[in-house]
């Protein structure tokens, strides 16, 4: 997710920019936290997994004065997400030149981002277009009838089944492979990971992670809204039910915004997604939740 900046007083500075390193992807969390953004409490694994020179810190001197991600995935494709100054840095300069160099580090590729609202025209103006608007959804964990499950179909843990078919699934959701990212994802300790497997064939996965605040569903992928029905519902009755869960949907997916409606889900806020290339060709009519607003 990206945030604008604000001027404050504190002292000039040139900063340098270097990667961040596996054993400072706490930072990049907290901030998100005191952003608001509600980071995983393990997603520091696979978001460094994603690509391991993705973070870019930007320093005055040795203090952290701005954050960014510019992910790389496979050969043409980037993402773009915690873009951050930290507050008493503001004002200077510090946000336009680290997204300079997460710029430069996807040079090439098509960039996409979830950005908040009132930024969206500053994107345009660095070449991104408007694609669809997300809309983060909050109920609350637990209390789930279960969904009656057909002879055919079940319900299995994706630690079970051959990751080739998770991977091979995922691809119709994503522009390229991202299994390094996956294995990490559905790997977080206290995640609730599971498939929905139907004659054999998996027709739909979702992943519950917990939060600094509650949990999260995200994604959920299926082939139908019977089938994400089954997999929300499985997710969240396992979600605490004296804890807040988040749903990330598709604004232009009316079955997502139905689901999460007919659950009682309020909405929260939107984000941007954008991109600077054409709108990759992936399965919006069959994203029910997405993975994550940082890294798409």
């Amino acid at each position: 997710m990206l945030m604008p900046a604000t001027a404050n007083m504190r002292d000039r500075c040139d900063i340098s920019i270097r990667g961040l390193e596996r054993s400072e992807m706490k930072l990049a969390l907290d901030w998100a936290a005191a952003e608001g953004w509600n980071p995983g409490l393990f997603d520091a694994e696979p978001f460094y997994n994603a690509d391991p020179q993705g973070f870019l810190l930007g320093e005055c001197k040795t203090e952290p004065v701005a954050l960014i991600s510019a992910t790389r995935y496979g050969t043409g494709f980037g993402f773009v997400g915690f873009y951050m100054v930290s507050p008493s840095w503001r004002g200077q300069g510090h946000g336009w030149k680290i997204w300079q160099a997460a710029m430069q580090r996807l040079n090439g590729r098509n960039i996409g981002l979830d950005g908040v609202l009132v930024q969206q025209d500053n994107y345009c103006r660095s070449g991104f277009k408007l694609a669809w608007r997300n809309i983060r959804f909050q109920g609350v964990g637990g209390g789930c009838e279960p969904v009656a499950l057909g002879a055919e179909q079940h319900l299995a843990s994706l630690a079970d089944l051959p990751f080739a078919a998770l991977a091979a699934y995922d691809r119709d959701f994503f522009p390229v492979e991202r299994e390094a990212f996956l294995r990490s994802w559905i790997g977080q300790p206290h995640t609730v990971a599971l498939g929905l497997m139907r004659d054999g064939c998996l027709v739909g996965y979702g992943v519950l992670r917990v939060c600094r605040n509650g949990s999260k569903i995200g994604p959920l992928f299926a082939d139908n809204s019977v089938a994400a029905e089954i997999l929300f519902a499985a997710l969240r009755e396992r979600a605490d039910p004296e804890q807040p869960v988040f749903l990330d949907v598709p604004e232009c997916h009316g079955a997502a915004c139905a689901l999460a409606e007919r659950h009682a889900l309020q909405p929260m806020f939107e984000t941007a997604r954008m991109y600077t290339g054409p709108i990759p060709d992936i399965s919006i009519a069959r994203t029910f939740g997405i993975t994550s607003f940082e890294l798409g």
